[in-house]
């Protein structure tokens, strides 16, 4: 959780994307059975590295997804862990169909490795936004959902993804992901199916997921300086099977919960915790932050973000709201000259 200093050229090297790529190349040299399918996408997606120590165990199946996924699940079915990679949103809404069918009906092992998810391809408008892909992955059955919060944790989670039984369905950005664990893979706290806690905090509670969970640490530090709330950051790496029992707590400990997540608001992480909490019964101050059931404008990442309300100042608006207290209490320092 500390700093951590880079220059431009080493941040691509910090990506979800690239991590990924890091991953796949050492599954592929520890597990013979790991193949690697692609849609003409090996470039976008990172997995050069295995490409170029294992060329006979990679696919390459044009610009053909539905192909890909009806591929990897008859590979599946003979042995094999594939790892089929693209774009979030070709995943889940233009291949749904075969990953519904071939892949989750017959619960074969295949990893999805879902990139340029939620706006971080934002520039290449609403076609290449992927906001609506973890409430389609959330609702298969039989399939785990799951979405790094930094390209660390990446790491530590396309590894985890070889031995989780069944479909996975792996959710990461396009480009440079701010880090959050500055410490590389080694300082992740990484366990599949818990919730890591970055922040304590006692008043409430910020639960993010992708690139909602640094906005939501960066909106617990705003907080504290601001208006000495303390509010709790869990990162919901793994959206299903949803870690009910970090939910709970924050409900009885923090009795506020804020959701942060680049989706839209219908099916994915505020939707999971909504109905976590109606099933507990107890109440609970409860916000979701996402996009709400609308296409996202075109543009930098960065900027949709702020534009829909999920950026760290979204993030702190929404807990003063629901806290009853004002955000800028703290603008009586006196000039430093």
């Amino acid at each position: 959780m500390g700093g951590m200093a880079y220059t431009s050229i080493e941040a691509e090297q910090l990506t979800t994307a690239e991590y990924y790529g890091k991953a796949l190349h050492d599954l592929g040299e520890k597990h013979a059975d790991v193949i690697a399918l692609t849609a003409d996408l090996a470039k976008s997606t990172k997995i050069a590295p295995f490409v170029k120590a294992f060329p006979e165990r990679l696919i390459n199946v044009g610009i053909a997804e539905q192909n890909m996924f009806g591929i990897a699940a008859g590979l599946a079915k003979n042995g094999f862990v594939p790892y089929a990679s693209t774009f979030s949103i070709f995943a889940a809404a233009r291949s749904l169909d075969q990953i519904h069918t071939d892949i989750c009906y017959q619960n074969v092992p295949v990893k999805i490795l879902a990139s340029h998810a939620g706006t971080s391809f934002g520039q290449a408008g609403s076609t290449h936004h992927a906001i609506i892909d973890l409430a389609v992955a959330r609702s298969l059955p039989n399939m785990t959902v799951m979405c790094p919060a930094d390209g660390a944790e990446a790491y530590k989670l396309v590894l985890a993804s070889y031995d989780i039984p069944g479909p996975v369905y792996i959710r990461i950005n396009r480009g440079f992901d701010a880090v959050v664990y500055g410490g590389g893979p080694d300082s992740v706290n990484f366990v599949w199916d818990k919730a890591d806690e970055l922040k304590t905090g006692r008043d409430a509670t910020f639960i993010g997921i992708g690139a909602g969970v640094y906005q939501a640490l960066q909106a617990a530090n705003m907080l504290e300086y601001d208006c000495d709330i303390h509010a709790r950051v869990l990162n919901m790496h793994t959206l299903k099977p949803i870690d009910k029992d970090a939910i709970i707590r924050a409900i009885d400990e923090t009795g506020c919960i804020v959701t942060v997540e680049d989706h839209v608001l219908q099916g994915g992480l505020g939707s999971a915790v909504a109905e976590v909490i109606a099933e507990y019964g107890r109440p609970c101050k409860f916000k979701m932050l996402g996009h709400d059931n609308s296409f996202s404008t075109i543009g930098l990442q960065e900027d949709l973000l702020t534009i829909a309300g999920i950026d760290a100042n979204g993030v702190a608006a929404a807990a003063a709201d629901l806290l009853g207290v004002r955000l800028g209490g703290r603008d009586n320092w006196e000039d430093e000259y």
